[in-house]
């Protein structure tokens, strides 16, 4: 009896063994890849470092000078903004077009790839594109920019704008054009989510009278909320890291009305040389987005246990 339990107890182990032995590999990468930097950049943030020479163990003091940085803040307002519009404007347009592909019309599969085709494209052209559908500028008595050219054209010359350099519209077309391009992504998680819902429930609810408002906040939203919260917690980490659109659309992405906190690090780090500061910045940036994943990941436990 006893060595049955010893070999039992010696499988166990073994079989523990095995499985880690599984992970090890995955587990080698993300430690060296992911937590060794986090550990380094939390290091260097304890010090005043040019990138180039010795470091200064400062302690605390770049936090503390962080927490006083209004333009660090106002780059997180900014970054929270175009969060705003992904969640509210691209999502709506993506759960719209969802529900318009979910239902029997014609060529429905062209429009899935067409809706597609926006995300899987380089952030780098897009940018490059809309610059030049947004440029104010004039070449041989002609409008530049698609757009101004447009309305130039058609009559409309007071709407000719200058909508990239203008600190009242240029984030706010950042933010639109980072929707266009991130729509793609909640369409299609959002048509997967919505051909999971059995049919029938969409039939008793036709039977019993229920209208398409009805059917819709009665049936299809309380099923579909894991979904819709899976993709507001992607468009959120999405959104708030928004950053080689800027540079490719903005002047390199270090004009103040168009910072974010990824272009503030980059000009921490390029423009004054405070690396220490930079890390600090990347801290508390990557602290408040974790606590943002938390929330987010306890609301949707809840929801899916309700």
């Amino acid at each position: 009896m006893i060595s049955t339990i010893k070999s039992a107890k010696a499988w166990i182990v073994r079989s523990k063994f095995d499985n880690f032995l599984f992970v090890l590999p995955a587990l080698s990468i993300f430690s060296v890849f992911y937590i060794y930097p986090f550990i380094e950049m939390f290091n260097l943030s304890l010090q005043e470092w040019k990138g180039i020479g010795p470091k200064y163990f400062v302690g605390l003091a770049n936090f503390q000078e962080l927490m006083h940085d209004g333009v660090w803040w106002d780059s997180m307002g900014h970054a929270a903004y175009i969060t705003f519009i992904a969640l509210t404007f691209q999502n709506a347009l993506a759960f719209a077009l969802a529900l318009a592909c979910d239902r029997e019309i014609r060529m429905k599969r062209f429009y899935r790839v067409v809706f597609f085709i926006p995300p899987v494209l380089s952030e780098v052209v897009v940018g490059i594109l809309w610059n030049w559908i947004l440029h104010p500028g004039m070449q041989n008595g002609q409008h530049i920019g698609l757009l101004n050219h447009f309305f130039y054209t058609t009559g409309l010359p007071n709407l000719v704008h200058n909508w990239l350099g203008d600190p009242k519209t240029a984030l706010t077309c950042i933010a639109v054009v980072h929707s266009w391009k991130g729509f793609g992504w909640g369409f299609i998680m959002l048509l997967a989510g919505l051909q999971t819902i059995d049919r029938q429930l969409y039939e008793a609810a036709k039977v019993d009278g229920a209208g398409f408002w009805k059917t819709f906040t009665n049936v299809t939203i309380p099923m579909m909320l894991p979904v819709i919260l899976v993709v507001v917690v992607l468009t959120i980490l999405g959104s708030m890291q928004v950053f080689v659109l800027i540079l490719s659309m903005v002047n390199k992405g270090l004009v103040y009305h168009t910072d974010v906190p990824v272009t503030r690090i980059l000009s921490s780090m390029s423009g004054t040389n405070q690396f220490g500061y930079a890390c600090a910045q990347a801290v508390v940036f990557g602290a408040i987005l974790v606590a943002v994943s938390f929330v987010l990941k306890k609301l949707s436990d809840r929801v899916k246990q309700a």
